[in-house]
């Protein structure tokens, strides 16, 4: 058990170090594409734009708890297009390929964000939503694990990688990603000390 549980740090460690990101298909340092997406948020609070969140299984968790922080936390108008019903009726009437791609063209404007969360990279349906996002002119922001090869990373105006094949590691790291660009926004937008939140709890 000692020889797993030190592994697994080391795998987590591995990880972090070897973040990567995307400005297109041109990689760009890791902090400045952190820097860029949460000025990005504070222009869309600013202009009273969206953000979108999508992802499946454990990626709808995430956009799920990120859309709440940023809508409760940041000021900014957050949602994330995973109800239930919602998903079982699109799924069913047109096909789950297509249970994000609809709402996005329903409710996103231009100007909005959307962020796309796939640990492959390669679900069909967060393709499908990213290419209507597109026609609408959002701006996209992707993370996915896996492969570096995987489709949804070339596809937004910034892409985070986190270079595992283990679901849990993207999981886990694609939810730190997500909340280091939430803080940064807190922290060097609105001033607030994310280090020290006990007066928060």
């Amino acid at each position: 058990m000692k020889g797993f549980n030190q592994k697994y740090l080391s795998e987590a460690i591995r990880c972090i170090e070897s973040f990567k990101a995307f400005e297109r298909n041109s990689e760009i340092n890791y902090n400045d594409a952190i820097t860029k997406v949460a000025t990005t948020i504070k222009d869309l609070e600013n202009n009273n734009n969206s953000m979108y969140f999508i992802g499946n299984g454990g990626s709808a968790s995430i956009a799920s708890h990120l859309a709440l922080d940023f809508w409760k936390n940041a000021n900014v108008k957050a949602a994330a297009f995973n109800d239930s019903s919602s998903l079982t009726a699109l799924g069913n009437d047109i096909g789950y390929d297509y249970v994000f791609s609809k709402p996005i063209e329903m409710f996103a404007n231009n100007g909005d964000m959307l962020i796309a969360i796939s640990s492959s990279g390669n679900s069909q349906n967060i393709l499908n939503a990213v290419s209507s996002a597109r026609k609408k002119g959002c701006k996209i922001v992707t993370l996915s694990g896996f492969s570096e090869e995987n489709k949804l990373k070339k596809l937004g105006d910034i892409n985070f990688h986190v270079p595992s094949f283990s679901y849990g590691m993207a999981e886990v790291f694609h939810t730190l990603i997500i909340h280091q660009i939430l803080d940064y926004k807190l922290h060097e937008f609105e001033k607030v000390d994310i280090f020290n939140m006990n007066s928060k709890a």
